[in-house]
């Protein structure tokens, strides 16, 4: 690292202003900070030093998000090789390389196009890169279904990088979940490759991988898109069922062999994440809390009143299926698109969680409902925070009156 080091101190004269490669200058900061912490330091002025700089939280959220993205590989390959009959004469670690093969490329797509706008805007407006898609890069291939052609997932993210945050000021300027837009870009321009029984499991080969035919009574539909289909037809309770049809438990689900958007199918492994935001103190556990509290309160309330599709859904379910818990731990505890006052956060998990069971039970058409739930409320976050401060003012200026 030494080397590398003195090998960038030598090249860097020629990036700075007056050199050679002065136009590239936002690009090689970018790649130094990389690789390396920034020395700079405030000379004068009011400044709180920290050992946490944005490049570190990004770093600690990516962390963070392993575990649920290595499953995710192996979950791909595990419902590939059910769907050609050959999941148990196969082993752990092929099983594992076909999901790695299949997921990579869209993780490659999505950094390459989504830096690449980056470096290409901070170049214009002479900025230095911000590290803010480096977790956005690594959402936007764990919320899709595997299936998602790969230049889809370029177009989305791409109007998401521009739209959803660059004409707002790029990063922590803006309103909404970046990696949430894109998904919903890709929702609502290709409602047909987002959903359905075949976009979920990868049943070709991937690279020449996992070559065969499919079996019979092969299904792809996720556990909500089976409810959802099934929708005002269902009468008492509705087993879900895995891709062979055989019916699916409680812990099946927590466990997450199931199909899915690529990293949102195995709670334990979203937990594991969890529990890496909060002891770093990245994530408000106030948020994160709030939410799941706020989906189990609705989610009760539906069944208490006999709406026929939530009581075909138990509480708990609710919170182990789709993207709940994903988009609790991961997505509505972005600090930037989110409430940011400590009461605040408190009502925007709970209207979080309750919008997403809301639009879950009364729009069967969409059965997911997570995100819709987080960016409509990303809407309302700062109006929340205002109401908030509003009334500590309210209420320190009544102590002062009194």
């Amino acid at each position: 690292m030494k080397a590398l080091r003195n090998f960038l101190n030598k090249v860097k004269p020629s990036f700075e202003e007056g050199g050679k490669l002065s136009a590239l200058r936002s690009v090689f900061e970018g790649f130094e900070s990389f690789l390396f912490v920034p020395n700079d330091t405030s000379k004068s002025g009011v400044h709180i030093h920290d050992s946490i700089d944005s490049k570190r939280t990004m770093t600690v959220v990516i962390i963070a998000l392993m575990p649920a993205l290595l499953f995710g590989m192996y979950n791909t390959g595990y419902q590939h090789y059910i769907s050609i009959g050959e999941a148990a004469a196969t082993s752990f670690w092929l099983i594992f390389a076909y999901g790695l093969l299949a997921v990579l490329p869209k993780i490659i797509v999505s950094y390459v196009v989504g830096l690449g706008i980056e470096f290409i805007a901070a170049q214009i407006k002479k900025e230095e890169i911000q590290e803010g898609f480096l977790v956005s890069g690594m959402l936007i291939p764990m919320i899709v279904p595997i299936d998602t052609p790969l230049w889809m997932i370029a177009v989305a993210t791409a109007f998401a990088v521009i739209f959803a945050k660059e004409v707002f000021g790029g990063t922590g300027y803006n309103i909404f979940n970046v990696a949430l837009v894109t998904r919903a870009f890709l929702f609502f321009a290709y409602p047909a490759a987002m959903s359905g029984d075949k976009v979920f499991v990868r049943t070709a080969d991937t690279f020449g991988l996992g070559a065969g035919t499919v079996v019979d009574g092969f299904t792809g539909a996720t556990p909500l898109g089976q409810i959802g289909t099934a929708g005002k037809e269902l009468i008492g309770k509705f087993n879900v069922t895995d891709t062979l049809g055989d019916p699916l438990s409680l812990w099946d689900m927590i466990v997450g062999l199931i199909p899915g958007s690529i990293g949102e199918t195995s709670v334990i492994a979203i937990l594991l994440g969890a529990v890496i935001l909060l002891f770093t103190g990245v994530a408000s556990w106030k948020t994160m809390i709030s939410v799941f509290v706020g989906g189990a309160v609705a989610a009760l309330g539906f069944n208490l009143i006999g709406t026929t599709v939530a009581m075909t859904v138990s509480p708990v379910e609710h919170l182990v299926l789709g993207g709940f818990a994903f988009g609790a731990v991961f997505m509505a505890t972005d600090p930037v698109t989110s409430a940011r006052t400590e009461t605040g956060k408190y009502i925007y998990g709970l209207l979080v969680g309750a919008f997403a069971i809301i639009i879950r039970v009364l729009n069967p058409g969409y059965p997911e409902g997570m995100m819709l739930a987080i960016l409509l409320m990303n809407t309302f976050a700062p109006l929340i925070d205002y109401f908030v401060v509003e009334g500590n003012v309210k209420r320190r200026l009544a102590r002062i009156k009194n």
